[in-house]
């Protein structure tokens, strides 16, 4: 283990939890945009007072070798990874490193960090610019870059945004078109069961007595109640018994 002071920064891989204010060590340490973080010792008292990290103390801000081992360990499922620059005085250990001050070098955004939805992800890459670095979307056929900061967005980095935001709402329509067996609350009167449905009419049972007859286009999906619903006026018995529930 050595402790040379760089002056020049060498580069760790680490992993940083991301939310709308920004980017925080896992133990909620803000990482703040264009401002270095320093290393405090948490451990000192009265009588043991340093400047971090020392080779006798767990102190200074950690960053692993290799992406392989930062992955390895499990730290990349918590948030958002990534490369880190490091400098001061550094603390060398055979798997990582603990820095005197540190700031983000570029950051990989997994695809499960970010949301479909193009607003609120916009919202929070705003926020992620601000540091100023490299960001790249993780893929296994590779890295796409998202946003630079030379080149601003990249085109191929919002393509990639606008296309999983298509999927993602293409999927929740496709899981969200009625079919048999799905449950309809007729407002005022109960709940029928879907037995039939096409792009034009749905046929359905109320309380297993009535047989009614629905225009698709009246049957709505309610995501407060988290139900299909539609009003009695929409619907048409087609046989002669009358619900008795």
């Amino acid at each position: 283990m050595r402790v040379p002071d760089y002056i020049s920064p060498i580069i760790g891989y680490r992993v940083w939890k991301w939310d709308g204010t920004g980017l925080k060590s896992l133990n909620g340490e803000p990482w703040l945009p264009q401002r270095r973080l320093a290393a405090t010792c948490r451990a000192r008292n009265s009588h043991d007072t340093h400047e971090p990290p020392q080779t006798d103390c767990t102190c200074g801000i950690y960053a692993a070798k290799t992406f392989h081992h930062l992955c390895s360990t499990g730290y990349d499922r918590y948030g958002v990874q990534g490369e880190v620059n490091l400098w001061g005085t550094v603390v060398e250990h055979e798997l990582g490193y603990r820095a005197q001050f540190a700031y983000p070098k570029t950051l990989l955004l997994s695809p499960g960090a970010l949301t479909p939805a193009l607003v609120e992800i916009q919202s929070r890459l705003k926020m992620l610019t601000t540091y100023r670095i490299d960001i790249f979307v993780a893929d296994p056929k590779g890295n796409i870059p998202l946003w630079g900061m030379d080149v601003g967005y990249s085109p191929a980095g919002l393509d990639y945004l606008i296309e999983r935001s298509t999927q993602y709402h293409d999927r929740r329509r496709q899981e969200r078109r009625i079919k048999r067996g799905d449950r309809v609350a007729i407002l005022g009167r109960g709940i029928a069961v879907v037995e039939q449905a096409d792009g034009k009419w749905i046929q359905a049972v109320l309380c297993n007595k009535s047989s009614l007859r629905i225009a698709r286009v009246c049957v709505l999906w309610d995501g407060h109640n988290v139900r299909w619903e539609t009003s009695p006026h929409a619907c048409v018995e087609t046989n002669a018994k009358a619900c008795g529930c």
